[in-house]
């Protein structure tokens, strides 16, 4: 395939910063990039600083889908968590087949995807099953699609902002996961999957990719490898889910996005993210990120002994 112009919606940023972790490693590539950004700031001029073409815009507007969409050969379609998520993928999906011109449209999905049915869909998040309703309209669309199914981000306030309050005031890491099982990936790791695909789509047409972490443990597991990346002893303690989603309500979150962390909180303490691929490094030729890289790469966020309350 020739180098066609690659869309990359979602490249303001959000939740680990998918979209400009691509724009950057697809420009590295030398391939032309037009990234939409829901709003013209500092983000987007760094964005312009690399080399992309940079569009603002909203996924639910038509008008504005079918603008960015112009003389695309290939997207990635990304879009945080949002009530119009569905209204936002309905939208693309029009645009692109009017469009006529996409020869592969990346969807970027979750995990939670591959457990989904009919029969199950109540025991997911309102987010989740956005998302899932979202595949099978732009399966239906008839685009040559390629779905990528990353497992929790590394990047999730579960592992980041939740965990680093946490640990300033207990020096614990507290969340109601029981001996749930987990395999959290890094955002950096997907964005490398989701631009190899979109370098050279051909062979990836109709495929589904799931992409975890390089293993699945539980919170034990989880809370080692942070203690070898912080130099410290942090425990695990496992807490009611009830007292952990009390905690959430006074965080300042959206309650689209709170109701999403909850079900994450809820589906690990069922063990429904026991998973483990070798996707990643399948694809890129690099392993995963583990947590303890992670976390020492981010050693700012989470308090040192002596800083702790």
């Amino acid at each position: 395939m020739t180098d066609a112009l690659i869309l990359v919606t979602g490249a303001g940023g959000g939740v680990g910063s998918v979209g400009p972790k691509v724009v950057t490693l697809l420009r590295e590539w030398h391939l032309p990039v037009r990234a939409m950004v829901y709003r013209d700031d500092e983000r987007a001029n760094a964005l312009r600083s690399q080399g992309a073409e940079v569009v603002a815009g909203d996924l639910t507007r038509p008008e504005d889908v079918a603008r960015v969409l112009d003389g695309v050969g290939r997207m990635l379609f990304l879009m945080s968590v949002s009530p119009s998520y569905l209204q936002a993928t309905a939208t693309v999906a029009m645009a692109a087949r009017a469009a006529g011109g996409v020869e592969a449209l990346v969807n970027m999905s979750q995990m939670s995807v591959s457990q989904m049915s009919l029969a199950n869909a109540g025991d997911f998040s309102d987010q989740q099953r956005l998302q899932w309703l979202s595949e099978q309209v732009l399966n239906w669309s008839g685009l040559p699609v390629v779905h990528i199914r990353p497992t929790v981000f590394l990047e999730n306030p579960l592992f980041t902002t939740l965990a680093a309050r946490s640990l300033a005031d207990t020096g614990t890491i507290r969340v109601p996961f029981g001996t749930g099982r987990t395999s959290p990936v890094g955002a950096a790791d997907v964005a490398r999957v989701a631009a190899t695909v979109l370098q050279d789509p051909g062979g990836h047409i109709g495929r589904v990719y799931e992409l975890t972490g390089p293993r699945s443990q539980d919170m034990n597991g989880v809370a080692e490898e942070f203690s070898r990346a912080l130099g410290t002893h942090v425990p695990y303690v496992d807490i009611p889910l009830d007292a952990w989603s009390e905690q959430l309500a006074g965080a300042g979150l959206e309650p689209h996005v709170r109701e999403h962390l909850v079900s994450l909180a809820r589906l690990h303490g069922q063990n429904r993210f026991d998973r483990l691929t070798r996707t990643v490094e399948e694809i890129t030729g690099t392993p995963a990120q583990t947590v303890e890289d992670f976390v020492v790469q981010r050693r700012d966020l989470f308090p040192a002994p002596s800083q702790r309350k």
